[in-house]
């Protein structure tokens, strides 16, 4: 990051422009996510991470947000330019960016400013005397904090007065349920190994500048790091070397997935065939077929044994087509343009299955049931007539690639490596692998996407992705971006929670997401 810092000066570009489109970006991140005012605790070191924050302070105080300062070293100590930002907090906030300012009057700064540095305990304990008072007078107003004490110039372990500060966002969170916005990435953690202080602070969000750095996709550093935002600056140029990790994000996707021309009819967009469910798991058919029709499918039919035929065709979507099978092996007759297999499919047919997804010439998307009859025949993968695309979840790639304890990235990429395929392999950061092509880190999604029909639904649209021309690749990246974006608009737009979030409500924001990749 400094390397790309210093070029840009190097070439022209002014520091304080370079904060004020930082800050900007992190602002407009915060409002992505809670876009009604409340309260923002600001955590400000002394250098330009805390500039940057503060630039973010102004731009939500422009939008009606209530903002608090805690400075962690005397104002003196700080850098020229967070001075500069600092000063600016105490006059009316002016257009910034294209963050539009409210319209109230008059010219009350409304900032707090807090000095830790004279007594972190008391200055906290007083805080939370304030936020407790008016939770109890029903006047608790939305909490997050934006995290600005350190930038990725330091290492850990932390010293005083940085050390208490971290300890008192992550009370912060705790006890009064803030939501924690690191700015760049959590202070404590390590931007190139991901290795995390002991009091690193813990991120619900980590709004990260100009590019991801290596260390918040680590293995380690999932619990601090949260939900990754990216921040583009043109300014800042990534290093000049070979791809090999990216993060997924809807400039990634440009260009994919284009606006139909209007002449368009329905077999230009994928006939898809769902080979899914079994005797008491209806309900897996049934998704993985909506989520191949809400991705664009121009046509789905679902292939289910006889004894379950009746309560599918009455259940499924009426724009599906629900047809019996005796046989899985007489599918391979059927002229589909992409397969989606093994959602809630059982084990009773594992031969017929087997050699489906051996001799199907047709792409195919393999989950649930599917890998686990193929987990034990996975020498299979590399004779089959078409391309694969595999999506475990951690206890189905242990199966599939036993006593393999390296961390998730590089067991991906060894997995690719040694079977012709494409690997979606699900998790809290679910990483896209194939090989000769860079792996993708996704960045959408919650931890309330952890409940049983998730993943038949993504099992879907990347079918139907997949159906309209994207690669496997493309298609995997995309779709599970897009599923996640929607379990988080579900959430932040829509009154869902962690918990009663349900595989339907992400289908009903689908659209929503996928009009975030083509905007």
């Amino acid at each position: 990051m400094r390397a790309a810092e210093e070029a840009a000066f190097a070439r022209g570009v002014q520091v304080e422009a370079l904060m004020d489109k930082a800050g900007a970006g992190v602002a407009q991140a915060v409002t992505k996510f809670f876009p009604k005012p409340g309260k923002c605790i600001v955590f400000a070191g002394k250098g330009h991470n805390a500039g940057d924050a503060l630039v973010a302070a102004q731009c939500l105080r422009g939008l009606g947000w209530k903002i608090e300062i805690r400075l962690a070293f005397k104002k003196d100590d700080c850098s020229e330019l967070t001075r500069k930002k600092l000063e600016g907090l105490s006059r009316r906030p002016p257009e910034i960016l294209g963050v539009t300012p409210s319209l109230r009057g008059g010219t009350d700064p409304g900032v707090t400013l807090v000095e830790l540095w004279t007594d972190v305990a008391d200055q906290l304990s007083a805080a939370q005397e304030i936020i407790a008072a008016e939770a109890f007078a029903g006047t608790a107003p939305l909490l997050i904090i934006l995290d600005g004490l350190l930038g990725v110039g330091a290492r850990p372990p932390l010293r005083e007065p940085i050390r208490a500060a971290c300890r008192s966002i992550n009370q912060l969170r705790t006890n009064k349920g803030a939501y924690v916005f690191a700015v760049d990435l959590p202070t404590g953690l390590d931007g190139d190994s991901g290795k995390t202080d002991r009091d690193c602070v813990i991120a619900d969000f980590t709004v990260t500048i100009g590019f991801a750095k290596p260390g918040l996709v680590a293995d380690t550093a999932l619990n601090h790091v949260g939900r990754p935002e990216v921040v583009p600056l043109s300014e800042l140029r990534p290093p000049e070397k070979k791809a090999t990790e990216i993060i997924a994000s809807p400039p990634a996707f440009r260009g994919l997935l284009s606006r139909r021309e209007y002449s368009a009819y329905k077999n230009q967009f994928g006939r898809i065939g769902v080979v899914a469910g079994s005797k008491g798991f209806v309900g897996a058919a049934l998704m993985t077929s909506q989520g191949a029709l809400r991705a664009g499918a121009g046509l789905v039919e679902v292939f289910v044994p006889e004894e379950i035929y009746e309560i599918v065709a009455s259940a499924a979507p009426m724009e599906a087509m629900v047809k019996p099978v005796n046989s899985y092996r007489a599918l391979l007759k059927e002229k589909v343009d992409v397969w989606a297999l093994g959602p809630g499919l059982g084990k009773s047919r594992a031969a017929e299955v087997l050699e489906l997804i051996e001799k199907a010439k047709q792409q195919m998307v393999i989950d649930a049931d599917g890998l686990n009859i193929l987990s034990e025949k996975t020498s299979l993968l590399r004779r089959c007539k078409g391309e694969r695309l595999l999506t475990p979840h951690p206890g189905e790639m242990k199966r599939l690639f036993p006593n393999h304890k390296e961390p998730r990235a590089a067991t991906a990429m060894k997995f690719c490596n040694r079977f012709p395929v494409t690997l979606l392999l699900k998790g809290s950061r679910t990483i896209v692998a194939q090989r000769d092509r860079p792996l993708s880190y996704n960045t959408t999604g919650n931890p309330g996407m952890a409940t049983g029909g998730m993943g038949d639904i993504l099992t879907g649209v990347c079918a139907g992705l997949v159906g309209q021309g994207l690669s496997l690749y493309d298609a995997a990246r995309a779709g599970a971006w897009v599923c996640g974006r929607a379990a988080e608009i579900a959430i932040f737009n829509d009154g869902q929670s962690e918990q009663s979030l349900l595989p339907r409500d992400v289908l009903d924001h689908l659209g929503d997401a996928f009009n975030e990749v083509r905007g």
